[in-house]
Order: C-alpha cells, then structure tokens, then sequence
C-alpha cells in the first residue's frame, strides 16, 4: 500500500505546511533570523514539493501506466511563471523608477524569469544588478532545475526499475548529494553560498520528500506506525532531529549533513500529518484559516521580502513597516489568487 492519498483531490495537511513554511520565512527575513531559521521554512518548501509532485506523478503512472511530462511542464509553467512574472514586472518597473532600492539590468530580470537565478547570483553577480528584496527567487530556480531533470528520471525508474527499490535509488542520489557538499566544504575557496543556493547541492532536500512518497508499505506496516506511542515516538523524535540541526552550529556540520538531516527529521513529520491529519498537533494544519495562507504562499513568498526591503517609506517604526509589508503580501496574494490563480487552474486541469 502506498503512503499517499492518491485517491483524494488533495492531501491533507500539505497547505497548512506550506503555511508553516512561509510564516518561517517571513518572520526570519522580518529581523528575527537568528532565532527564527528561514533556512528551514525553504527546506520544508523543498521537501513539500517533492513529495507532493511524486505523488501526483504516481497516480498517473498506476491511472495510464505512463507520465506525460510535456503535460507536466505545462502545468508547472502555468503554476508557476505568471505570478512570477508579474512581481518581476513590478519590481523592475519600480526599482527603475527608484520607488525601490537595488538596480534593474536585463540580464538580472531573464535571469530571474528563466530560473537561472542561483547560479547567477553565485557565478555572474552577487546581487547588484536585480531589485532588492528578490533575491529569495533562487529557490524557484533550485526547483525548476529539478524538474527539468527528474519526470524524465523517474519515468526511466519506473519502466526499468523493482518499485519496491524505487526509495533506495533515490536514498543514492542524495548520499552523492551529500558526499559533494562535503568534498566542497573541504576545498580552499569554499563559501556557504555555494552550498546554500546551488541547486547542485540542494535537490537532495526535494529527494526526501519524493522518497516519502515512494514508499510503500503492507497494510499490517502502517496499522503498526498508527498506533499512538509509535506516532508519537516518531514525531518526538523528528522533532528533536530537527532541533539538533539547528543547534549545532559549526560551519562544515551546517553546509553537509544540516540539510541531510532535516529531510530525515521531515519524513515522520510529514508522513503522520498526512495519515493522521486529526491527530494532535497535525490537525492544526488542517484548519481553514491556516489552510488559506498555505494556499497564499507562493505569492507571498515572491513578495515578502521586496515589500520587507522596501516598506520603511511607510514609518519611522520598524515594526509598523514589518506589518505594512505583511499586509501588502497578503493583498497582493489574494489578487493573484482571485485573477490569475483561479482562471489558470482550470487551465492545469486540461493537462491532467
């Protein structure tokens, strides 16, 4: 039996994530990022995503027997790209206007709109030619660049490979992951931003949730893992996994095994939040105001941190400006949710 609920529209819990996720990021680029790690909130993105797309890509694999990945590239550009799109037409225009702080380059808006934002940033310029406050895209690029690469892959795995093995070929991809971060680490002109937004050495912590959504386990397995001291055992435990990483604050152990370990911590997390949404504290997730900003998220997050970067016209207190930002953030989500996101998911729905 597969872990997902691939017979449901939608799997439980995973907006309220994504609303753990951005809350996370927000409060951490807001001036709180010594004790509120944005780092994490992205790796929760990351893991979310992977283990959402492998779901979805499961079930048409059991409906067809086959996965359409030029349907599937439509639907992430549908998804994805207008919303981006129009806060990259915003920023720039405003930005070139001097509204905004940072400078508006060509170069730095393709860059941005065509997912090369990473390794822009890391090998062409260290942020000086695009709008400040919209540096937080190369997460989207760390995503897409996965996406270009993994239908394909697991299509191939698939047709060639025992499903039951499917989990421990991925487990592979992400020790390679690893052993590259460390081998990085180690060099002479290493630097954390290498580590830290290269999609090279990030895709592992969207392989944990694509291994989640692999497993499969029998019947017998899962009544087994329900039991409540077995839940919250393993919620316990990944919790204080999560936590380990985030104390331990050595350099080396935080840009290698930091991410590794987060994508373990996440999997009982995520897994009994999915199979046990009405349990305590996963039924939190579920609830509808928290299911709402997860459904904001995205837009939220392509427009926090240029309103946090660019909201100290407002007042002289910074936290009237925090909450202006936050404000606009969510305005503008719901416009993008009410004018764009509502028509283009009907658009999606014709490539499923």
């Amino acid at each position: 039996m597969n872990l997902t609920h691939t017979k449901h529209k939608e799997i439980p819990s995973l907006d309220g994530w994504r609303a753990v996720a951005i809350t996370i990021v927000f409060l951490s680029h807001a001036g709180l990022g010594k004790i509120v790690p944005g780092g994490l909130g992205v790796t929760i993105f990351f893991f979310l995503s992977g283990y959402l797309i492998t779901t979805l890509l499961l079930k048409e694999y059991a409906d067809s027997g086959a996965i359409n990945i030029r349907h599937f590239y439509i639907r992430r550009v549908l998804r994805l790209t207008p919303p981006l799109l129009l806060t990259l037409v915003i920023a720039y225009s405003l930005t070139y206007l001097g509204v905004f702080r940072g400078d508006a380059s060509w170069t730095g808006f393709f860059a941005q709109l065509f997912y090369f934002a990473n390794y822009y940033s890391l090998f062409f310029d260290p942020g000086h030619t695009i709008p400040t406050g919209t540096g937080v895209f190369w997460s989207l690029a760390v995503e897409e660049h996965f996406y270009f690469v993994f239908p394909a892959l697991f299509l191939f795995l698939l047709h060639k490979a025992d499903r039951k093995k499917l989990p421990f070929y991925l487990l592979l991809i992400c020790v390679a992951v690893l052993l590259w971060r460390i081998y990085l680490v180690q060099s002479p002109s290493f630097s954390t931003n290498r580590t830290y937004y290269a999609t090279d050495t990030r895709i592992d912590s969207i392989l944990f949730g694509c291994i989640l959504a692999t497993l499969q386990l029998k019947d017998d397995w899962l009544l087994r893992l329900r039991q409540p001291a077995v839940r919250i055992t393993a919620v316990s435990l990944g919790v204080l996994l999560l936590l380990l990483t985030l104390v331990v604050r050595s350099e080396s152990f935080r840009e290698t095994f930091r991410y590794s370990l987060q994508g373990i911590a996440l999997m009982p997390l995520f897994f009994y939040s999915v199979n046990n949404p009405e349990s305590f504290p996963f039924k939190i997730l579920n609830l509808k105001l928290i299911r709402k900003i997860g459904i904001y998220s995205y837009s939220i997050y392509l427009s926090h941190e240029l309103l946090l970067e660019n909201a100290d016209w407002a007042s002289h207190f910074a936290i009237l400006n925090i909450l202006i930002a936050l404000a606009l953030s969510l305005v503008f989500a719901m416009l993008v949710d009410r004018f764009i996101d509502t028509h283009l998911r009907k658009w999606r729905a014709r490539f499923r």
